[in-house]
């Protein structure tokens, strides 16, 4: 059972509490409530788990893109060198390599841009869904779950801006370039 089904239970319980009348109150057992509750405990960490696993896979993403970025520069670093080593074709092996050398940092920061770009659409996405969590079953009635959410969208608004701190460093190396 997910979290948003046992909030559909939850509310289900409340609709179907006895109600008070003339006060507008409904009456339910407090015992199907926490142990509602307790089972949307339970199930909350595997929410903070996806909200981990992709900050992981960022940086998983991001550090194989330097890797690949690196292994770029140091390829077409002893190309240039090989082609340097010729006197005969100096000019033209300082050409080739600074071309070689254009195309793998133009790729490289097309990859990053891209990978940048897929982890703050996920990041945003995965906002989205906490913040229609919060809106739909939270509102008055879970103090402490508000502050979970408030906690989880602070950390998923920490990385989208370290992410566009990137783009934006990104951005600014290749301007000056």
């Amino acid at each position: 059972m997910n979290v948003l089904d046992l909030l559909d239970e939850l509310e289900e319980v409340v609709k179907m509490g006895n109600q008070v009348p003339v006060v507008r109150k409904v009456m339910v057992d407090p015992n199907e409530i926490l142990e509602i509750i307790k089972d949307i405990r339970l199930e909350l960490p595997d929410e903070i788990q996806q909200a981990q696993y992709i900050r992981n896979e960022r940086t998983r993403i991001l550090d194989e893109a330097k890797a690949e970025y690196e292994s770029i520069i140091k390829e077409a670093e002893v190309k240039a060198n090989a082609l340097i080593e010729n006197d005969e074709i100096t000019l033209k092996a300082k050409a080739k390599a600074e071309d070689i050398l254009r195309i793998a940092s133009e790729n490289s920061a097309i990859m990053k841009m891209s990978i940048l770009d897929y982890t703050d659409n996920m990041l945003y996405n995965l906002q989205e869904k906490v913040d229609q969590l919060y809106a739909g079953y939270f509102t008055d009635m879970f103090d402490n779950l508000q502050s979970t959410f408030e906690k989880i969208n602070a950390n998923i608004s920490a990385s989208r801006t370290e992410v566009k701190d990137q783009i934006y460093r990104s951005q600014m190396e290749n301007e000056n370039k």
